[in-house]
């Protein structure tokens, strides 16, 4: 393995910090451990209920940011634009005076955990941030990030987007060592892997640790000078560098929305197996290892995932779900149809596209009420099934005695869209015919997405005309696998299509 620059001597970190002092902390204070988690004070409950969208989620999302005075309210206003990565929780770590101060976290949206005398709390020009939704690791406050952690040469913190498919026997292999573990986060892992490296310099840990991990990961590092992002060799989740316009501040992000946000400009990706470091030095960018298989970039980063306003592995988000619709309109269009309605949000873009190709008038038929974030009851079925309608709203003037074509991004158990075949039957719809802007979902994913087990996925169980039936349409479709790929050209095999396939680039089979 070859480094481009030259990183750190092991004697500059030699007058660090042996340990990092606990802010407050729930766990032992052995003396002995070589790596100590701090937690935020944020007085939250440990768990907190969620409403179940029968979609796949994304884990996380991430920002770094290098060089303004204002790092934390960029961070708090970047996780705004990242929030619809993850819901359950957020956090942001500030360095101050080449100090890392303690991280403030806490369950729930960005703007449910920050308020000003908590960014007042955060002072510096360098930060990181998160926003959560957990795929490996418990809903509780002790799994939000950052993680901040303290070993024998200074601090680090850490924010991941990604899931690390070797994670337990990582750990297991590190418990063995003497290792001790205070989340359920996979996330520790890397932290536990810097802290025990027999490598000297922070960066060179960096190197070592990521060789060891198979899976997802798209990272953020803090130390007392330095702002590293790195992104996994086969680039499965997105991870963007920009600047913004006044001041030259370095920016890493997951998508390019939250540039746009803070007035940066966007730059380029980070590339597949790129390490970058952004000191007083400047910019430098290693290749954390040699590949010579393709890209594997999330898939579901285009049909659902993403904001439509990103530019995510260089194609904009926008024109992909439009093209999506246009396609779905041509190979299965619906006979006499009056109007084409989408699914909100993740359907919209789609459904203008279909609607175009098929010259059908798109109305606004389905309104997503923007103040239900999750419900806590959880009581008889019959209760449960009213609650999609506190967050899709039929509009019956659109709706009544009308022929409806419904695009939606994606059918995960079926569940939800039954409800809405039943929602706008309801309302006086005619016929509904629900279209499907993705192929059918027949596998999990394992690289950063909460998907059901296979067992629970509707189109591995089920044909296309008996999900028809169970959800009560009148006729169903979705995009062809194929169409999808020759829609993405010479990008296709930069792509993981697993979730569509069952073929998975790296193997599954440890986590």
């Amino acid at each position: 393995m070859a480094l481009a620059v030259a990183a750190p001597t092991l004697s500059s970190f030699l007058s660090k910090p042996s340990s990092l002092l606990f802010y407050t902390h729930p766990f032992p204070k052995t003396p002995t451990l070589p790596l100590q988690l701090v937690f935020s004070k944020n007085p939250i409950s440990d768990t907190v209920g969620s409403y179940d969208d029968d979609k796949p989620r994304e884990e996380c999302g991430v920002v770094g940011i290098y060089g303004d005075p204002e790092a934390s309210r960029l961070c708090y206003l970047a996780l705004h634009a990242l929030q619809h990565r993850g819901q359950e929780g957020a956090g942001i770590v500030t360095v101050h005076n080449n100090v890392l101060q303690p991280p403030i976290t806490g369950m729930g949206l960005v703007s449910e955990v920050f308020n000003q005398s908590k960014l007042d709390q955060l002072p510096g020009n360098l930060a990181i941030g998160h926003v959560r939704y957990s795929t490996a690791g418990q809903s509780m406050l002790k799994n939000v990030q950052p993680f901040v952690a303290g070993y024998r040469f200074g601090s680090v913190g850490l924010a991941h987007n990604g899931n690390l498919v070797n994670y337990k026997t990582l750990r297991t292999n590190l418990e063995d060592s003497g290792s001790i573990f205070n989340t359920s986060s996979d996330t520790e892992v890397v932290l536990h892997l810097i802290a025990t490296s027999k490598h000297g310099p922070f960066i060179l840990r960096v190197v070592d640790a990521c060789e060891k991990l198979k899976g997802a990961y798209s990272f953020v590092f803090v130390t007392e000078d330095k702002l590293v992002a790195v992104r996994d060799p086969f680039g499965f989740r997105p991870l963007v560098m920009g600047r913004r316009r006044s001041n030259g501040a370095v920016v890493f992000t997951s998508e390019t929305c939250a540039l746009d946000l803070i007035e940066a400009t966007y730059e380029r990706e980070v590339y597949p197996g790129e390490v970058i470091v952004v000191d007083k030095n400047g910019i430098q960018s290693m290749q954390l290892m040699s590949s010579s298989h393709p890209k594997q970039q999330c898939i579901f980063e285009h049909v659902y995932f993403s904001r439509p306003n990103s530019v995510v592995f260089g194609r904009s988000v926008y024109e992909t779900r439009r093209k999506f619709g246009e396609i779905l309109a041509t190979e299965s269009p619906v006979e006499e149809c009056d109007v084409v309605i989408a699914v909100p949000d993740s359907g919209v873009v789609s459904a203008i596209g279909f609607a175009a190709k098929a010259g059908v008038p798109y109305e606004v038929g389905l309104i997503r009420s923007q103040n239900v974030a999750r419900t806590f009851i959880a009581p008889s079925q019959e209760i449960r099934d009213i609650g999609v309608k506190l967050k899709l709203w039929p509009v019956r003037a659109v709706l009544e005695g009308k022929s409806v074509t419904v695009v939606d991004d994606s059918i995960v158990r079926g569940t939800t869209s039954s409800k809405i075949v039943r929602l706008l039957r309801e309302a006086g719809a005619k016929e509904v015919h629900m279209r499907i802007a993705s192929p059918p979902i027949i596998a999990s994913c394992y690289y950063g997405v909460d998907t059901p087990n296979s067992q629970e996925l509707i189109s591995s169980k089920m044909s296309v005309e008996e999900i028809r039936d169970f959800i009560g349409a009148d006729s169903l479709a979705f995009l062809s696998f194929d169409s999808l790929k020759t829609l993405l050209g010479t990008q296709s095999p930069n792509f993981c299509y697993a979730c569509f396939s069952g073929n998975y680039p790296l193997d599954p089979s440890e986590t």
